[in-house]
């Protein structure tokens, strides 16, 4: 039966576990407590935590994914670092701390409920943040997005300016038939004057009366003869 200590110790395990995106193994032997301390502080800006673990204790907080683990991983001096966020800039700080001080090694790590290898880990570590990397999967599907977008407002839009034109068309239209409707009914009392014989004696009743002022036939011979001449 664990003592008490263990089994909180067993369920800090499990805390860290569970909260984690992933695991680092480190073999930090040869680290002195110092060190080892200032390691922790760096990864804690990373958003990670390094806790030294017997590996029987790592084994029974991560329960059933301790089969996905390779053996080397959780055998041996072990320094598990829990990754909460930011898995490159943790694995990098790590890699990088590697080959600063020649004391700590990346034995390899766990993400995704996938292990990883020591090179794999050097990859994870050579990606961008992680806002960077969703920001150009997001661009890189957006740009097709807006461009369908784009294809799918044109189908939409010719139907739209057609039917709009088409819709001027009408509107310049309609009073056409209204105009053509008013005039023959403008025209009858103009058509009807000729009809009627009523003008005509009524000019002939009038030549006396026209014959006494000389000036209007004057005129209209003048008007005739240069009419002639002009022709």
């Amino acid at each position: 039966m664990p003592t008490a200590v263990k089994q909180r110790t067993i369920e800090q395990a499990k805390e860290w576990y569970s909260k984690s995106t992933g695991v680092v193994f480190t073999d930090y032997r040869g680290l002195k407590v110092k060190e080892l301390q200032e390691l922790r502080a760096n990864l804690r800006l990373k958003g990670a935590e390094l806790h030294v673990l017997k590996n029987t204790l790592f084994r029974i907080a991560a329960g059933d994914d301790t089969s996905k683990l390779p053996a080397d991983l959780h055998n041996g001096t072990t320094a598990f670092a829990f990754v909460y966020e930011n898995e490159a800039d943790v694995a990098k700080a790590l890699l990088d701390y590697a080959k600063t001080s020649k004391k700590l090694i990346v034995k390899g790590g766990f993400f995704g409920g996938k292990a990883f290898t020591t090179k794999e880990v050097e990859a994870l570590s050579q990606l961008p943040p992680r806002e960077v990397l969703i920001a150009q999967v997001i661009g890189a599907i957006a740009a097709p997005l807006t461009n369908l977008v784009g294809v799918i407002e044109a189908l939409y839009a010719d139907p739209i300016r057609v039917i709009g034109a088409v819709a001027d068309k009408v509107a310049e239209a309609s009073p056409a038939p209204a105009a053509v409707v008013a005039e023959p009914a403008a025209a009858e009392p103009v058509s009807a004057e000729p009809v009627s014989a009523e003008p005509d004696a009524a000019v002939e009743s009038t030549t006396p009366e026209a014959e006494a002022s000389p000036e209007p036939t004057e005129t209209s011979t003048t008007d005739s003869s240069e009419t002639t001449e002009n022709a």
